[in-house]
């Protein structure tokens, strides 16, 4: 759908004349008595010149495979390596120093000193070191008092005072002087004191600014609590990026394919990743001992098509031309680092654990595609085109492991994948089409107020703005009532020139709302228009309480297992959003199942969230009086004590034909 354009025509305008001077030829109309013309037109609807956004950082890190043996002579090797071995021109550029580099002591002002006999010169000689090598440095620190090293010492002893708590400025000030371009903040300290995760990581993220003011130079921010503080609703625009997840591996740990897997899945938190900020699953495993080459490509599959930071932790001086050529694959990154910055999301699993993701790509009908294998046999998967967002024309496809053409397919594309495996694919099709809001207000941050989707489900989303300062801006989005994300809008050369940014917005079906706000501190930039469209394999339906009017949802977008469901206001979000599949589940966030507690068969048991296991307790039935029962027990999806309010438990109960039990799927 789309509105007339006819916003701030006049501001418009007179920024043009103004901008140059009053153009000889609109002074003449003016003598004339004849109305000037304008300079360029109202954008038509939406650009469809896409801006180019900041990729998930690329680099090396320290400890995967030195732990906290690290000194000069180790970051020396490696940045040597990382230049010599191609895989600084492929894009690794970060080298990244991890726990271990300091012993915590500090001088009476509070500043951090170091053991030179492990760091001659000091801290900047190694970060002068890394940029004379054409690198980036990072550097790593704890929220809390005490630093990781402290609570779980590995080559070194328990070092204390190793956090930043109480020298938050300071520190970063001092790392910026020293010559850093990025720091990573680990969590240990801040655990064990209990502080507030969101509060803790925003005070830091001020105080970077506040010492960039001081210093010119800003770290990139790396927030690491291990998304046990469910970063996803928060960190956008005050991390760059943030883990998602726990370790990938710990110390002493085969490398295995379950925590791999694990962080996968709960590092696709969608519209938390756009225009810069990157949901991060963890640091690379590729080129460890115990990983083969299937499974190191299979590992750059899975964090490519999610658009994660790609940070290795191999020992790239003695790695072998199998795993440089692994990481430095071109197609496979040229997916991770697509400058549109967006991540993938699941759009197909016809049969359990056989599934298909799909990540939108910079360009016109351009996507990456990841058919992926979770069982011990060898499958057929099929992608559709529709699943996509594309239409059902014929779409080129390629194969980015082997680097070679598969063909020209009409509907979708099947090919078979080997247990446990993924096959990486990229697609050129036709583009479905869209609707387009035109903000018809005076407002630079507008609100768009009937923002209409067919379907409950991920959308894409470009967003239509001019910046014409030369630094980015930002400003947030926020559509109903789910969590506000922080968008980055990079300069547009003018104010008269409009671009696109994109992100992946969870829309309700009907009208919805999507408000942007300036950001403190930051001058908003001139939105105006919305591009939407869906991407039909994320479709799904909200539950909605006959009672209540309020949804199924899970609290917070946490999937952490045995969550209990609950009722809250319907916002349209993922967290809302559930698809009953052809096996009878009702399944949110694209891998985690409705299921009944425990197996339970009796009154009063639980309905949560759990992995999806096949489980009859995980199967439901809609019938037509509009209950949902549970295919193992046969009692009724109820709203505890037939309470309406937000927060209200959702339990089994015995069938009694009360409001509290029924459910429309919308």
């Amino acid at each position: 759908m789309s509105q007339p354009a006819a916003r701030s025509w006049t501001r418009r305008i007179t920024a043009q004349l103004l901008a140059v001077g009053l153009a000889v030829a609109g002074l003449a109309a003016l003598d004339r008595q004849e109305p000037p013309t304008p300079l360029s037109a109202e954008p038509a609807a939406v650009s469809t010149s896409q801006t180019g956004v900041t990729p998930p950082p690329m680099g090396w890190a320290s400890w995967n495979s030195f732990f906290s043996s690290i000194d000069h002579t180790v970051i020396k090797q490696q940045a040597n390596a990382l230049v010599s071995s191609g895989m600084a021109d492929a894009g690794y550029k970060y080298v990244n120093l991890d726990d271990g580099w300091w012993q915590g002591d500090r001088d009476a002002n509070g500043n951090i000193v170091v053991d030179e006999t492990l760091w001659p010169g000091g801290m900047k000689a190694i970060a002068d070191y890394i940029h004379s090598k054409g690198l980036k440095a990072g550097i790593y620190t704890d929220a809390g008092k005490q630093g990781c090293g402290y609570y779980y010492p590995t080559t070194r002893p328990a070092a204390p005072n190793t956090g930043m708590e109480g020298h938050y400025q300071q520190d970063l000030e001092t790392f910026q002087r020293w010559g850093f371009d990025y720091v990573k903040i680990d969590w240990c300290g801040g655990r064990v004191e209990g502080l507030d995760q969101e509060t803790t990581y925003k005070q830091i993220a001020a105080a970077n600014e506040a010492a960039t003011a001081v210093t010119g130079r800003r770290l990139v921010l790396s927030f690491c609590e291990w998304g046990t503080g469910l970063p996803w609703n928060w960190a956008t625009g005050h991390g760059d990026l943030w883990r998602t997840s726990h370790d990938v591996l710990l110390y002493k740990e085969t490398p295995g394919l379950t925590k791999m897997y694990r962080n996968f899945d709960e590092a696709l938190q969608p519209a938390a990743q756009h225009t810069g900020y990157y949901n991060d699953p963890d640091m690379l495993m590729v080129g460890l001992s115990g990983m083969t080459a299937q499974r190191n490509r299979l590992h750059m599959s899975l964090w490519s098509i999610a658009g994660a930071p790609l940070l290795a932790g191999n020992n790239v001086a003695t790695m072998t031309t199998e795993t440089r050529d692994i990481l430095t694959n071109p197609e496979v990154l040229a997916v991770n680092q697509d400058r549109r910055g967006l991540q993938g999301v699941k759009v197909a699993e016809d049969t359990r654990n056989l599934q298909v993701y799909g990540k939108v790509l910079s360009g016109t009908g351009k996507r990456a595609v990841m058919l992926f294998n979770r069982t011990g046999s060898a499958a057929n998967i099929t992608v559709r085109w529709a699943d996509l967002g594309l239409t059902s024309a014929s779409a080129t496809v390629r194969n980015a492991w082997t680097r070679t053409a598969a063909g020209s397919f009409a509907t979708g594309y099947t090919t078979s994948v080997p247990a446990n495996d993924a096959v990486l694919l990229t697609v050129s099709g036709t583009e479905a089409s869209g609707s387009t809001f035109e903000d018809t207000t005076t407002a630079t941050t507008p609100t768009f107020g009937n923002v209409t989707a067919t379907t409950a489900g991920t959308k894409l989303v470009d967003i239509t703005y001019a910046n014409g300062g030369s630094t980015t801006r930002k400003a947030t989005i926020q559509v109903g009532g789910q969590y506000k994300y922080v968008v980055a809008f990079p300069p547009t050369g003018s104010a008269t020139t409009y671009r696109t940014v994109s992100v992946l917005a969870h829309l309700a079906k009907g009208a919805n709302t999507a408000r942007f706000a300036a950001v403190s501190g930051s001058t908003a930039p001139d939105i105006d228009a919305l591009r939407v469209q869906g991407i039909p394999g994320t479709d799904g339906t909200a539950l909605v309480g006959a009672a209540s009017g309020r949804c199924v949802d899970i609290d917070k977008n946490t999937y952490v297992n045995a969550t209990q469901a609950q009722l809250w206001d319907c916002s349209g979000g993922r967290n809302e959003t559930f698809t009953h599949t052809s096996r009878g589940e009702l399944v949110v966030y694209g891998n985690k199942c409705l299921d009944a507690d425990n197996n339970g068969t009796t009154n009063g048991t639980k309905v949560i969230i759990w992995d999806c296991t096949n489980g009859t307790n995980q199967k439901w039935t809609a019938n037509a009086n509009g209950t949902l029962t549970n295919n193992a027990s046969g009692l009724c999806l109820d709203a505890s004590d037939a309470a309406t309010a937000n927060g209200t438990k959702l339990i089994l109960w015995t069938c009694n034909g009360q409001n509290n039990q029924k459910w429309t799927l919308i």
